[in-house]
């Protein structure tokens, strides 16, 4: 439960990002205004920021909770099978399932990285808080096509770890049905390809000079 609970408000946080960070195609102006607007969220009932470091310390809560719940549940397969197989059958399962694990730490490793360059500006060749779709277009120029392959590996990383998630949280809240299992896994399918799509639009765009 702490495991599928966490991933929800993860993905729900996913998803509020992407379609902030869509507006870069709106203009830079547009981009610019969603940036500050997110820093005055909460005023004056809030001091300024507040509402975006109250996110940021539930999200950090969020994660860690994953993570303990990952490696609770992890331990516990272990434990189930003390002694290894003699000869391990092949898996039958999705690709996005064999690899969780790793696909976790690709993600956490990006994540990182991530505020590093966006949000803190200290990796990013620009680092202008006051113009972040100018921080967006240096990070994705042609030059550093090795940052928008780094962020492709890891979008697409996070649409198979998200796409067994959302299957196995639906599983986990009580869908045991033949008929809900496969609406469930189109769920999942859908809602992954969509996050996938909308998040490597945005570096796809600046490489290709569509956003500038």
């Amino acid at each position: 439960m702490l495991m599928a609970g966490t991933g929800i408000l993860l993905v729900l946080f996913l998803f509020a990002h992407m379609t902030g960070n869509l507006k870069i195609f709106v203009g830079a102006d547009a981009f610019d205004h969603y940036a500050h607007w997110l820093r005055d969220l909460g005023t004056p009932l809030l001091p300024r920021t507040w509402f975006l470091w109250i996110q940021r310390g539930g999200l950090t809560l969020a994660v860690l909770g994953h993570i303990f719940a990952a490696v609770v549940l992890a331990r516990r397969a272990r434990a189930a099978r003390p002694v290894r197989y003699a000869h391990r059958p092949k898996v039958q399962g999705s690709y996005a399932a064999r690899t969780m694990r790793w696909g976790g730490v690709i993600i956490l490793l990006f994540v990182v990285f991530h505020i590093l360059d966006l949000t803190t500006g200290t990796v990013n060749p620009v680092g202008d808080k006051q113009h972040p779709s100018a921080n967006v277009v240096a990070d994705f120029a042609p030059g550093r096509w090795y940052v928008t392959l780094f962020y492709a590996l890891a979008i697409v990383a996070i649409g198979f770890h998200l796409r067994h998630g959302i299957f196995s949280a639906l599983r986990t809240f009580g869908q045991q049905s033949a008929r809900g299992e496969r609406i469930a896994k189109a769920i999942a399918l859908a809602l992954s390809l969509v996050l996938v799509v909308g998040y490597l639009s945005v570096p796809f765009a600046v490489l290709t000079g569509l956003v500038k």
